[in-house]
């Protein structure tokens, strides 16, 4: 195995590994290091769910961007891509005001969608209850995923069709540039070399630079989630997302009508634990919904534990049946997601300039990491 490579990226979750290929494009020599057997960070804890409609700036862009490239990859491997579209269901006059004025805005800048009204709605989303829907903003051209197949087969795209070298089971421990080289070492010895090196190390702060991370000002949120049984006459398409994701996403809060938006009595509690109710049938099936969202500084989040909180759990289960007609209450198992975001949209720090960190993305990375690392990669190499 060769030890010495143009571009050397830590960490193989979406965001590095896109570094990574996109590096391979543009025919240079890559090491992908993963601590890992396998990425179980982020990137495989989502929902699979790639929607630049929810997001607003450059980040709208770089979503835009990513469903290309996700289109171009899926037309040569299967990534487990479905082009079937996002959905925003309104369930009062506010959030369906938010709704039309986001309409407004996208027609536009000539992204598509489409206003649904409230028979539409019922008749499109035959499980919806009655009593939810007000009306629904619908974006054709957004991708559903499997997350944690996506990235299986990414990988070995990026390293049988790209020219990736991709290693697993590397944790790194060192990272210091001598002589205009940078030098890598690992926890088993192992060294390399590198010209550049992009660490997207996600909410790994113990490793690499404790002391930078503690002082960095990044968060880290605890996600919880929850998978049903399989129910294999149901066909819910795309992603299905709800009042409270419009009263959360980004896309939404640069409208005129959000700074006048109050809060009703029933989402009082859900607001307090950063409960927004999402949709996605997976491919057994089942049905992937939540999420929560609690938050702890770099340097505090085992404050956050890996446990699971049943109440949250029983919060995020009794909205769902308000929402949908489906026996959501059976549930086949439950998880915790941790990523690490900023207040300043992404972290980007350049240790010196071969060594730069990438991370603090939050949850626009399965949306926008494509059209993100491509820019980044043109720039750095």
């Amino acid at each position: 195995m060769q030890t010495h490579f143009d571009l050397i990226v830590v960490g193989g979750g979406i965001m590095g590994t896109f570094h990574a290929y996109h590096a391979a494009r543009r025919n240079k020599s890559v090491l992908l290091l993963e601590k890992d057997n396998f990425p179980v960070g982020a990137t495989v804890r989502n929902f699979g769910q790639v929607v630049p409609s929810g997001l607003a700036g450059r980040w709208f862009n770089y979503g835009q961007r990513s469903l290309e490239l996700y289109g171009e990859l899926q037309a040569k491997t299967d990534l487990t891509f479905r082009k079937n579209g996002s959905v925003y269901i309104a369930s009062d006059a506010d959030e369906w005001q938010l709704a039309n004025e986001l309409y407004d805005y996208y027609q536009k800048v000539n992204y598509p969608c489409e206003l649904l009204s409230r028979e539409t709605c019922l008749e499109k989303y035959p499980y919806l209850q009655k009593s939810y829907p007000v009306g629904a903003i619908f974006f054709p051209n957004e991708f559903t995923v499997d997350s944690p197949l996506l990235m299986q087969r990414f990988l070995g795209y990026c390293v049988e069709q790209a020219g990736v070298t991709y290693l697993n089971n590397a944790n790194v421990m060192e990272c210091q540039t001598t002589n205009d080289k940078v030098q890598v070492r690992l926890t088993n010895r192992q060294q390399f070399e590198a010209e550049k090196v992009l660490i997207c190390n996600g909410h790994e702060f113990r490793m690499l630079y404790p002391d930078l991370f503690a002082q960095s000002g990044l968060v880290v949120s605890k996600l919880q989630m929850l998978q049903t049984v399989q129910f294999p006459e149901l066909t819910m398409k795309g992603n299905l997302l709800t009042g409270l994701t419009i009263r959360r996403y980004e896309s939404f809060q640069q409208l005129p009508s959000y700074a006048n938006l109050t809060t009703p009595a029933h989402y009082e509690e859900l607001k307090k634990w950063g409960i927004h109710i999402l949709f996605k049938q997976a491919v057994d099936g089942s049905i992937v919904m939540g999420d929560s969202h609690e938050y702890a500084g770099a340097q505090h989040v085992n404050d956050l534990g890996y446990h699971i909180n049943d109440y949250i759990n029983q919060l995020m289960i009794e909205e769902a049946k308000r929402i949908v007609d489906l026996p959501v209450e059976r549930i086949q198992s439950s998880w915790a997601g941790f990523y690490s975001q900023t207040t300043d949209e992404i972290y980007e720090y350049d240790i010196d300039e071969n060594i730069r960190i990438i991370t603090g993305i939050g949850g626009k990375g399965m949306t926008s990491s494509g059209g993100y690392s491509e820019e980044t990669i043109a720039a750095y190499i």
